[in-house]
């Protein structure tokens, strides 16, 4: 990087995050102050603090190199989000609003007992630290890559800047940080898109990009084929992805605590109805971000493998030479056919001829298949590369979606704009990690600590507990993110993780709001024993992972009523 982007990232990092100190400076005084922010929070707060909840910066590393390897695809895994927020909307907001719960498990202990209340808080606990774990290592694993940084240092550093203004401020500090954090994100992510096209042949505008990807096959959002074991479908993202955001929003407690600190609860709501509409977009628009660099490289030569560190223990090799000389040759005889396609292309635009229309689409036909044939030869390539890094390393991380992105950023973009984009990426790993170390804090102070440990004491002996809490969890965070350095693609692996755990919650707090015949016992075993059955179908591979959630959801609910008549039976 240049001094100019050093200066932008400091600048854009130190102005946000002294932002967030300053409007959180008022020490809170009390719990319900320091964990939710007092209830005070403003619709579009809650709004912009649950999609910085959300997107972390495993969404702006990983989800363009996504639709860079696989399209469009990944766009339908939210289709669920809007139903799950009309739901949450109706029914977990007045409830947990009416009872004035500091969690959703809370809840859990005057509806059932205590053990149920305390299993659900571990069902959270174990995921979301080991999920924060890996949103600490996104950045800090490519950004160490790309640009020579110390991985373990930039663990280090990013988790502790985030964990002591967590520890300072509290969840207002949070919220006001994390607002300030998505409108600089959103604007980071604009310029890219811009960018990515402004970097193409002259000729070539927006609409002429797109319909060049589409051509490519990488704006294809839409599979409808049912088909359990595609991970990525409209039901997949339908119904799966519905349970999954139900239980995540609805259940996890960093986005619980997000909408709990709105004033009211219209606010809260409508908090989580806009995050519903404009969270597809927003998605929709950082995929394609990944297909505009697709098309960027049908134009460049792109390399043979995007981490460098990897890449770095073959590059002498005969046999790589051999093969970046034939990617070479494969690049000219692509970048030929796709400058034919886009030609045709805009001839057809520009012309009404229904004859000429129709030897356009044939030759259209024949140049996609041309193409797609010579870009599956550089994906043999790419293979062929994996092949031989794993030859001469059997350990080596042959995944690099997670690197595309930011290599293309660092190489092309111009001075300053790769400081900022770097900016983005830090500060939205910062929001996401700062909700978690709140959630955190807030099941381990009120569900653990101040529930079973020490029940009695002074708002302000909590409120420091919770600060020494926070810290604590801080600590634990880092030395996950310590080893998670080979674990694939970022963005599924956090929501492959979640898919564990989220069902089985999810159908506990199903049974507690619909199934009132149903007590504490059952449940209590009905959620170990889905959790058993839910672990040993992805330790198997019996389906792709979205539909784990449905599973776990709907055994719980199962077992408990199962259960539920044994026990009556019994003891009639």
């Amino acid at each position: 990087m240049e001094n100019i982007d050093w200066l932008v990232l400091l600048l854009t990092l130190g102005t946000i995050i002294g932002f967030g100190l300053w409007k959180g400076r008022i020490q809170e005084k009390n719990i319900e102050g320091y964990l939710l922010a007092d209830r005070q929070m403003p619709w579009y707060h809650v709004t912009l603090s649950v999609m910085a909840t959300q997107a972390s910066a495993i969404t702006f590393l990983s989800a363009p190199g996504q639709a860079y390897i696989d399209g469009m695809r990944f766009v339908q895994f939210y289709f669920g989000l809007p139903l799950a927020m009309i739901v949450l909307s109706i029914t977990f907001i007045p409830i947990f609003k009416k009872l004035n719960v500091f969690t959703a498990y809370e809840f859990l202990e005057g509806r059932f007992d205590l053990k149920t209340r305390v299993m659900a808080s571990f069902l959270f606990l174990i995921p979301r630290a080991l999920s924060t774990g890996v949103t600490i290592a996104a950045p800090s694993i490519i950004l160490s890559t790309i640009l020579g940084w110390n991985l373990y240092w930039t663990n280090i550093v990013t988790g502790i800047v985030v964990t002591i203004y967590c520890m300072y401020g509290g969840s207002k500090t949070i919220s006001y940080t994390q607002m300030q954090q998505m409108l600089v994100v959103m604007i980071g992510m604009f310029l890219a898109g811009y960018m990515v096209v402004h970097l193409l042949p002259t000729e070539m505008g927006f609409v002429d990009t797109l319909k060049v990807a589409g051509k490519m096959d990488k704006l294809d959002a839409i599979d409808w084929k049912f088909d359990l074991n595609n991970r990525y479908n409209v039901w997949s993202g339908l119904i799966g992805g519905f349970f999954l955001q139900l239980s995540y929003f609805g259940t996890d407690q960093s986005q619980v605590s997000r909408y709990l600190s709105g004033e009211s609860i219209g606010e809260s709501r409508l908090g989580l109805l806009m995050n519903g509409i404009f969270k597809i977009p927003m998605q929709f628009l950082i995929l394609l971000i990944g297909s505009l660099v697709f098309v960027f490289y049908q134009f460049h030569e792109a390399p043979l493998f995007f981490n460098k560190t990897e890449l770095g223990k073959v590059e002498q090799t005969a046999a790589y030479k051999a093969l970046m000389k034939e990617n070479s040759k494969v690049f000219v005889e692509k970048k030929k056919v796709v400058e034919e396609l886009y030609t045709v292309l805009k001839t057809d635009e520009n012309t009404s001829t229904l004859k000429i229309k129709a030897l356009n689409a044939q030759k259209l036909e024949t140049l996609k298949s041309k193409a797609l044939a010579a870009d599956k030869k550089a994906n043999d390539l790419r293979k062929e590369v994996k092949d031989l890094m794993l030859k001469t390393n059997p350990d080596a991380n042959i995944n690099d979606t997670n690197y595309i992105f930011l290599s293309f950023v660092t190489k092309y973009m111009p001075q300053g704009m790769v400081g900022l984009l770097i900016a983005v990426i830090l500060l939205a790993s910062m929001g996401a990690m700062a909700s978690a170390f709140s959630s955190l804090t807030s099941c381990t102070i009120v569900d653990i600590y101040q529930r079973m440990i020490h029940p009695q004491d002074t708002e302000k002996h909590y409120v420091n507990a919770s600060k020494l809490v926070t810290l604590g969890w801080g600590i634990v965070c880092i030395i996950v993110a310590q080893f998670t350095a080979n674990i694939g693609s970022l963005i599924e692996a956090v929501n492959i993780l979640g898919s564990w755990f989220y069902g089985t919650i999810l159908g506990v707090f199903l049974v507690a709001f619909y199934i009132k015949s149903i007590r504490g016992d059952a449940v209590f075993w009905a959620a170990l024993l889905a959790e058993v059955f839910v672990i040993y179908a992805w330790w198997i591979d019996l389906t792709a992972f979205l539909w784990l959630n449905v599973i776990g959801c709907v055994l719980v609910v199962g077992f408990a009523w199962i259960i539920s008549q044994f026990s009556k039976r019994v003891e009639s």
